[in-house]
């Protein structure tokens, strides 16, 4: 009886096991034909030089490599997409952070229609963002007219046209773009700090500044090293904020990685050279993958540094 039990547990085991594969095989069928296969294919193109059309004929070593590393324009597309990240990371993460803190004050009227109106940039298309701000900052946009009538500038300021505030419109577009969805990562933080550490703040005197400064930024410090991980390994991936606000220009100093590849992979005169812009697709995801190692060490550091003073106190 016990031989025959066991067996018919095994063979429920056995089902249970064969229908949680059957319903993970369409996942992994559009994970390994969206996601896993490009990648592997990027890689073998990336020796090849190859147009996109046509048989793998032309295999040639490493030669995209190093063509790409001698290409001044690819490293000023490198700098680029750092100073971008760079810039990105820093003012949506500190504005996301402040209005979070606004925003998590239980006697603020109407919170809920607050954090609506930040959150619609975030589902608004990219690309519909970056025609709309082209116009706004455009010679004749909004923006010069407002400055106009209110007396702070004469003539128009070609907010596009220079190399330095092309890179900060698009920054602070970038970041006006995704600001609410970092927001939300900010409110759960905020709301995972138990109420009691607050009213005995209180209790002892502390202000507001001191609450901050000793209980809020010290909770929130796990959540933040994890926000800018993700921020920053989104933000390298910028492509068409890029490709309709800027363009890449003026005279490529708003390039990007991703609008570099998109130029010799999708060439305008017809000649694509696919091989030469998976090499740099190669470049730009071990770039990537090195920077998510060191970030995803520091946010381990500090998770178990936090760990460690709890187990203190």
């Amino acid at each position: 009886m016990k031989v025959g039990k066991r067996r018919k547990v095994n063979k429920q085991t056995r089902n249970r096991y064969i229908w949680a594969y059957i319903f993970i095989l369409p996942q992994f069928i559009v994970f390994f034909g969206l996601s896993l296969y490009p990648i592997i294919m990027s890689y073998v193109y990336s020796f090849y030089d190859w147009t996109g059309i046509g048989p793998l004929n032309k295999f040639v070593g490493f030669s995209n490599y190093i063509s790409v590393f001698k290409e001044e324009k690819f490293w000023n597309a490198f700098k680029n997409t750092f100073i971008y990240t760079a810039g990105f990371t820093m003012v949506s993460v500190s504005a996301a952070l402040v209005l979070a803190l606004i925003l998590n004050n239980p006697k603020l009227k109407g919170i809920g229609i607050y954090r609506t109106i930040y959150f619609l940039p975030v589902v608004t298309t990219t690309a519909i963002i970056g025609i709309i701000m082209k116009n706004i900052f455009g010679n004749q946009g909004l923006i010069n007219e407002a400055l106009k009538i209110i007396g702070v500038i004469d003539q128009a300021v070609p907010w596009l046209i220079n190399p330095v505030t092309a890179m900060i419109v698009l920054i602070i577009v970038g970041s006006w773009k995704e600001i609410g969805i970092i927001m939300i990562y900010w409110l759960t933080g905020l709301q995972m700090i138990p109420r009691e550490l607050y009213e005995a703040a209180h209790i002892d005197g502390a202000g507001y500044w001191q609450t901050l400064r000793h209980i809020t930024l010290p909770l929130l410090a796990p959540i933040g090293a994890t926000i800018i991980l993700l921020t920053t390994v989104s933000s390298m991936h910028v492509f068409d904020l890029v490709k309709t606000l800027t363009g890449g220009g003026p005279y490529y100093s708003t390039e990007t990685l991703e609008l570099y590849i998109y130029r010799f992979a999708f060439a305008s005169d017809g000649i694509s050279q696919v091989g030469y812009a998976s090499t740099v697709g190669v470049i730009l995801g071990l770039t990537v993958f090195i920077i998510s190692l060191g970030l995803g060490w520091v946010v381990m550091r500090v998770n178990k540094s936090r760990a460690d003073a709890g187990v203190q106190g």
